[in-house]
């Protein structure tokens, strides 16, 4: 009988702990419906202190630890500007940070002194007149993880159906809840100095590349090339031309053989944006895209299903 009893007590022991396990879960947000609409941002201009990262997405906790550690009552704020999927890993680019002022609100000098102390850099984010969103609840460290692998493949998954141009990825976390975001328009607003810089850089190395290959009398244009020059959206500053590699180049994602540049080769415009219907808008042509709604190029984005993650891949 001690036997059988001490089989049931472990027996009732590992249900109550998977039962908990699936409780954690649940309150994490496994159940919750993840529902993608295009309308007003949820956020209004902001401005952000930030640290430029470069690399696995994965290694970006230490920035959001880092910036929590500083002022813990203020809003995190990430921004990613590539697929993990489809470019290099060691080349996605990301800025991580906290929002010190929203709206007509100024930070405090203090405050941005306190961030510039360790090393964050200050931008501001203007507030696009449409985007793409979607919410996911914020109750635990597990809701990160069950967050960018439900609602980015569900953001994709909306942007390729209605062929929108919305990029790049915004996260922002807010009380109980996570704010995914793509702006329709002014993306360009949302590219941080150090983006650009790299795009320049990148640009200079396909340049050189070129004069290079121009010498010796070859294609400039030929399949051994690893890389694509393409154009980069920006309203701060006259439009950057942007290098990224090529995915001939990939030998980890051998299943997509599309380059970045096939975004705006699949037909994605501003011009099917005036076709949405914007959720609580009302209609579109009371307030159409500025022209820069629609930059010259490609996005970081491609429309196949994919999970950008944080923590990640």
């Amino acid at each position: 009988m001690s036997d059988l009893l001490l089989l049931g007590l472990i027996g009732g022991l590992t249900l109550l702990l998977l039962l908990t396990l699936l409780a954690f879960a649940g309150y994490s947000g496994l159940l919750a419906g993840v529902e993608v609409s295009a309308g007003s941002p949820p956020i209004r201009n902001v401005t952000v202190a930030y640290k430029f990262h470069m690399g696995l997405y994965g290694e970006t906790g230490r920035l959001f630890t880092e910036s929590c550690s500083i002022f813990p009552k203020l809003r995190s704020i990430a921004v990613y500007y590539d697929n993990p999927h489809m470019v290099p890993p060691d080349k996605c680019r990301c800025a991580v940070g906290s929002i010190l002022s929203e709206g007509e609100e100024s930070p405090s000098p203090e405050l941005i002194d306190l961030y510039q102390k360790f090393g964050f850099k200050v931008f501001s984010f203007p507030a696009p007149s449409h985007v793409v969103t979607a919410t996911f609840p914020y109750t635990t460290i597990l809701s990160i993880w069950l967050a960018t692998r439900r609602v980015h493949p569900a953001l994709d998954t909306y942007i390729k159906e209605r062929k929108l141009c919305a990029y790049p990825r915004l996260e922002i976390y807010q009380e109980d809840q996570i704010h995914f975001m793509c702006p329709l328009a002014r993306q360009g607003d949302f590219y941080v100095p150090e983006v650009k810089e790299t795009e320049w850089k990148w640009r200079g190395l396909v340049e050189a590349i070129d004069t290079q290959v121009d010498g010796t009398g070859a294609d400039t244009m030929s399949d051994t090339s690893s890389v694509s020059l393409e154009v980069s959206p920006g309203s701060r500053e006259t439009s950057a031309a942007t290098l990224s590699p090529g995915a001939s180049s990939r030998g980890w994602d051998d299943g997509d053989t599309r380059s970045e540049h096939s975004y705006s080769e699949s037909g994605a415009s501003g011009s099917s944006f005036e076709e949405l219907d914007l959720e609580g808008e009302g209609p579109l042509g009371e307030s159409r895209l500025d022209p820069e709604t629609e930059p010259l190029g490609t996005t970081k984005w491609p429309w196949e299903p994919s999970a950008p993650e944080k923590g990640k891949e």
